[in-house]
């Protein structure tokens, strides 16, 4: 199996990832600032569900941006992770050059 990626793929994801957290949050301050002029046109349960969503509203924007921190936090990591495992590659292949004999396979004939 190949697993093939380009070396900003991960930085590329993270950067879209921390547009669309900015967007959602964005959304979410619309919605409540959209819900704010039917503040007190409820009563019985239609009140009771409204001042809920009110009330939770801010939960929802944490829990929500809580979770896209936390999605940020592992593409960091693993972003950190594969340039490591690059560079590790290149170093072990220079390595790894520098001690081959390569006078030794030469094929030319004696």
């Amino acid at each position: 199996m190949k697993f093939d990626m380009g070396n900003t793929a991960l930085t590329g994801l993270m950067s879209r990832t921390q547009g669309s957290s900015e967007d959602l949050g964005g959304l979410i301050r619309q919605l409540i600032a959209a819900a704010a002029p039917l503040e007190g046109k409820f009563n019985g349960s239609g009140k009771v569900a409204f001042d809920q969503f009110k009330e939770h509203s801010d939960d929802v924007t944490a829990a929500l941006n809580g979770s896209l921190r936390s999605i940020l936090g592992g593409q960091s990591g693993m972003d950190t992770s594969f340039g490591q495992g690059d560079q590790e590659s290149a170093d072990n292949a220079k390595q790894q050059m520098a001690a081959a004999n390569f006078d030794a396979a030469r094929f030319s004939g004696r």
